[in-house]
């Protein structure tokens, strides 16, 4: 389980941003994104790097994948979202403030699961009864 932040400077940058990583990243969101503070996150990131930061973020949101931290990086690696994305490692500190803020913080409005929420398809045909086709590929944070 990876906790990862993303900053950025509108909404709709870092929900494309979740977006991508769900989509191109292949990581499964196993909360959903929570607002954080810009400039905590901002704070949080130069604390990390161990350098300034070229520009301030806007707005940041956080959330936990279900894949580690290390397949995490290199799948976030590979894409190339519109905002920035950090992989937040346990350790550091800034995990566990981190993770202290996120089980306080809102929900992040406006975010869908790009993954399917039920169990597949719904098949009509058979005796008015609703039977469902079991597909492993479709899954949600939501289960």
């Amino acid at each position: 389980m990876a906790l990862i932040l993303i900053r950025g400077e509108n909404k709709s940058k870092l929900l494309s941003a979740i977006s991508d990583l769900e989509r191109h990243g292949n990581l499964n969101l196993i909360s959903s994104p929570k607002s954080v503070d810009p400039n905590f996150a901002d704070n949080l990131v130069e604390g990390i790097l161990n350098s300034e930061l070229k520009t301030k973020s806007n707005v940041a949101t956080a959330f936990f994948v279900r894949e580690d931290t290390t397949l995490s990086i290199m799948q976030v690696k590979k894409i190339h979202p519109p905002a920035h994305v950090v992989v937040v490692s346990d350790e550091y500190d800034a995990y566990s403030k981190l993770e202290y803020v996120l089980n306080k913080a809102d929900d992040f409005g406006e975010y869908h699961p790009s993954k399917a929420i039920n169990d597949g398809m719904i098949d009509y045909k058979i005796d008015k009864k609703e039977r469902h086709i079991k597909n492993d590929k479709l899954n949600s944070y939501l289960k």
